[in-house]
Parts: C-alpha cells; sequence; structure tokens
C-alpha cells in the first residue's frame, strides 16, 4: 500500500481531494479484513514455521504411540 498524502495523489491525477479521500475511505473499509500479500521474507518464514509444525504433529503422534501403551500396561497392574 503506497504511504503519499492524499492531498498530493489528488493533485498529480487532477481530482478533488475530498473525493479521492472518499474513495480511499471506502476501499480501506471494503478491505479491511484483507491481508496483504506475503514478501519473500515473510514467505519463507511461512514454509519453515508450516514445516516445524508437521514436524512437531509427528514427533507428537510418535510419542502418544509410545507412551499411551505403556501407560495402559501400568494401570492394568
Amino acid at each position: 500500500m503506497n504511504s503519499r498524502p492524499i492531498a498530493q495523489v489528488a493533485r498529480e491525477i487532477a481530482v478533488n481531494e475530498g473525493t479521492l479521500g472518499n474513495w480511499v475511505a471506502a476501499y480501506r473499509r471494503d478491505h479491511a479484513d484483507e491481508e496483504p500479500a506475503l514478501d519473500i521474507h515473510e514467505r519463507a518464514r511461512l514454509r519453515e514455521a508450516e514445516r516445524l509444525v508437521r514436524e512437531l504433529k509427528m514427533e507428537n503422534e510418535f510419542l502418544k504411540k509410545v507412551i499411551m501403551p505403556a501407560r495402559a500396561g501400568t494401570l492394568a497392574g
């Protein structure tokens, strides 16, 4: 998203500043729930986080399988 002042852009495109301000406000209101696209570094961090989550889920499932039978044997004991 561009951070230039509305007044400057309005002059450049020959539109009334108030009109452009209304358009910008309407756009922001209509797109308030949308997230900006990720840059290359954010994408890399997201991929790494997703890989780590997959790995931890696999480890967690493995530990559940190892621990649960041991607990069941102890309780029946």
